[in-house]
């Protein structure tokens, strides 16, 4: 069976957490110091350590010092729980980190994945070696030296139940990424779901996030569970973190601290088991200066910091990619076409400013404009990318403007400016395309659009009713 060390200095609370942790199957030690704790691990190598924060001789961050490198796991407790040591012990390998009174369900639910991360750091290990040599990891493609650091840096963060944060341009497989990790977790046979902050309409972001009661709202006809509520006991994935709104970025904080949340609509508090990973198009630092993510959410979230790389950074995986890509069309269509030398040689030198979403989109133009099974340079030429950038323009903001219409004026500038061609304005302003049109249809629906705006619109919904 395994054994757990409980340390704690209040003997009832380690009455208490025996019998919880014996239900779970495990035995059970307990020390009231860090001196018996030293004591009890020289004994007894524990395969697990329940430690408060603060003890009458020290810090339990201290027995990360005593277990080294053992695979040991260790779970914080403390009742003065604070952003900064919250970081600190997830930085320092802490398996996990509860605020007292620890709420039992919560601890009983990492003692059951706790009891099968030996066997899947193991299998990682064993899948690591193997995928290296043929450029693969789990559903990320690349033989980089650059993807083959990021393959080892998730292949060390997968198993644990930290917080990450994935940093990389729009279109370089953020998501991917994210679900590797989640397939690699103890979580992998729980739901994973992706939520694309700036894609939802600030008014519903967190009726979205937290679900609503029947009646809470206009229209709320039914009880919603958000998205928390549905990836208990999975993974919650928050693209785009910098575009959601700072009042609900606090209410976020609150959740990934003690994992209660309440739907709108009741005082009801609700908890949910679930791994939050987070990532953003945007320098993260340069977002908190901004105003755009909250200095404090931001510590929470960076427990463990990844970058993914833009494709021009990454060799001939763009080849290994676009082959790939190209082979599962011939898949599908029962074909058997390839790329001429010369359109691989083009592929190596494109500086691909929309990373491995723009290779998909070649690919895929490439395929339907081949008349035979040799696709050439002259079926289908690489978009250049602009080579001049727009004359700038300025907006003004008054003091006292609201941050909300400070964006609007910004993205109905950017765009007149861009003469309405909203794929540059989005690549302007830092937001995705899909976030740039639901902004508009959020202005349109409370009808803030400008009349040129209006016009564009209106002819663009002409010319698609005409197709």
């Amino acid at each position: 069976m395994p054994h757990i060390l409980i340390v704690d200095d209040d003997e009832n609370a380690c009455a208490a957490l025996v019998e919880i942790v014996a239900l779970e199957g495990f035995t059970a030690s307990t020390a009231g110091s860090l001196r018996e704790a030293r004591l009890q691990i020289g004994w007894r190598m524990p395969d697990v350590i329940l430690t408060d924060l603060r003890l009458p001789d020290g810090s339990g961050m201290e027995l990360f010092a005593e277990v080294g490198s053992s695979g040991v796991e260790v779970i914080l407790t403390t009742g003065y729980a604070s952003v900064d040591s919250a970081v600190e012990a997830l930085r320092s390998g802490a398996t996990d980190y509860l605020v007292k009174p620890i709420n039992v369900a919560r601890l009983q639910t990492v003692l059951k994945r706790l009891a099968n991360t030996g066997a899947l750091r193991a299998e990682i290990h064993s899948l690591r070696g193997e995928l290296r040599r043929y450029g693969r990891f789990g559903r990320l493609l690349g033989s980089s030296d650059v993807m083959q650091a990021v393959y080892d840096q998730l292949a060390r963060v997968a198993p644990t139940e930290a917080t990450v944060l994935l940093i990389g341009e729009s279109g370089t497989g953020k998501e991917l990424a994210m679900q590797t990790v989640h397939e690699l977790s103890a979580r992998r046979r729980q739901p994973f779901l992706a939520v694309n902050c700036g894609a939802i309409s600030p008014t519903l972001i967190e009726t979205e996030m937290f679900g609503h009661e029947r009646g809470s709202f206009t229209g709320a006809d039914r009880q919603h569970k958000g998205y928390f509520e549905r990836a208990d006991g999975g993974t919650l994935f928050l693209d785009e973190i910098t575009e959601m709104p700072a009042e609900l970025q606090v209410k976020l904080l609150r959740v990934l601290e003690t994992g209660a949340f309440m739907r709108v609509g009741t005082n009801r508090e609700q908890h949910a088991d679930v791994r939050v990973l987070a990532a953003t198009n945007r320098n993260p630092e340069d977002a908190v200066a901004e105003g755009k993510l909250r200095a404090d959410l931001f510590h929470r979230l960076n427990v463990f910091p990844v970058e993914l790389p833009p494709l021009r950074a990454r060799g001939d995986d763009v080849i290994q990619i676009a082959n790939t890509m190209l082979e599962q069309l011939n898949a599908e269509q029962g074909t058997t076409r390839r790329f001429a030398p010369g359109v691989l040689d083009s592929l190596r030198l494109h500086t691909w400013p929309g990373n491995v979403r723009e290779l998909r989109n070649f690919v895929q133009r490439a395929y339907i404009m081949a008349d035979d099974d040799l696709i050439t340079e002259v079926q289908v030429p690489l978009q250049a990318a602009a080579t001049q950038a727009p004359v700038a323009a300025m907006v003004s903001v008054p003091v006292g403007m609201s941050l909300a219409d400070a964006d609007r004026q910004l993205i109905f500038a950017t765009l007149e400016q861009c003469a309405g061609v909203k794929k540059h304005a989005a690549e302007i302003l830092g937001i995705s395309l899909k976030t740039l049109y639901n902004r508009l249809e959020d202005y349109a629906a409370r009808g803030e659009l400008p009349e040129w705006l209006r016009a564009s619109r209106s002819s663009q919904a002409g010319v698609a009713a005409a197709g």
